[in-house]
């Protein structure tokens, strides 16, 4: 059996795993309408009087932030738990083969809950002509910053076998990548630090919040896609040492 057929046997299992039990149900209808009640109620869908979907997507990285770890802190925490991680590793499969697979599975996941919001875009394609363009690559960024969160949630999900500190660790990286790149916090290292525009400008370059907000003006740039693809790949590389850690041991 190839790599491939052996990730796609691991993804299906894993997304399989999903939808077998009340959580994704759970977990979506909570992600709808919480982004209903963020863009509706709190966003001013209505108010800005244009057809967009600022308000929806610029919630993103906050519901992210505990709607993510939330669906990954089970992926190698469960395993460790219940004492199936020896077992899988044990099977015909590589650890990253595993790993890619249930990173895989739990992003396309998360991309369902995000399909699932397509009313959104035919109600403010009903009340008038927004830009689709901007709307197809804020989805793409929203796409990529889930599957940061994911990977940081894998991460931390190999680290320990208890659910809730793998939650709480990655809540808390996740919240550091939004906060370097958070004007209020930028304008304190530039204003009151005294800190060099330059550097504030490096150091706001390692947050999400910094690179999704392009994505949300409907430009993609390379190094948007490079820094949220990094991430990912760092993580996994992680998750894959920590692995093979547990495994030597």
């Amino acid at each position: 059996m190839n790599a491939w057929a052996n990730i796609k046997t691991i993804a299906k299992r894993e997304l399989v795993g999903y939808f077998a039990s009340p959580v994704a149900y759970v977990f979506i209808v909570i992600f709808l309408l919480l982004t209903g009640f963020f863009t509706f109620m709190l966003g001013g869908f209505f108010e800005q009087g244009q057809a967009s979907l600022r308000s929806f997507f610029v919630w993103h990285p906050w519901l992210y932030l505990f709607l993510v770890p939330a669906a990954g802190m089970r992926l190698w925490s469960e395993e460790r738990r219940q004492g199936t991680m020896e077992l899988l590793l044990t099977m015909p499969i590589t650890p990253w083969q595993a790993i890619v697979g249930k990173f895989l599975a739990s992003w396309l996941f998360l991309a369902i809950a995000l399909v699932l919001t397509f009313p959104i875009v035919l109600t403010v394609n009903y009340l008038g002509s927004p830009d689709n363009g901007v709307i197809l690559t804020s989805y793409l960024g929203s796409l990529l910053l889930a599957g940061s969160y994911l990977a940081i949630s894998c991460m931390t999900s190999a680290m320990t076998r208890n659910q809730v500190v793998s939650f709480i660790v990655a809540v808390v990286i996740c919240f550091l990548l939004i906060l370097v790149g958070f004007p209020p916090v930028t304008n304190f290292l530039y204003q009151v630090l005294g800190l060099q525009h330059r550097l504030v400008e490096i150091v706001a370059s390692f947050s999400v919040m910094t690179h999704f907000d392009w994505f949300q003006k409907g430009v993609v740039e390379l190094r948007d896609l490079i820094f949220f693809v990094s991430v990912m790949v760092f993580c996994l590389f992680t998750t894959g040492v920590i692995i093979r850690g547990h495994r030597a041991g």
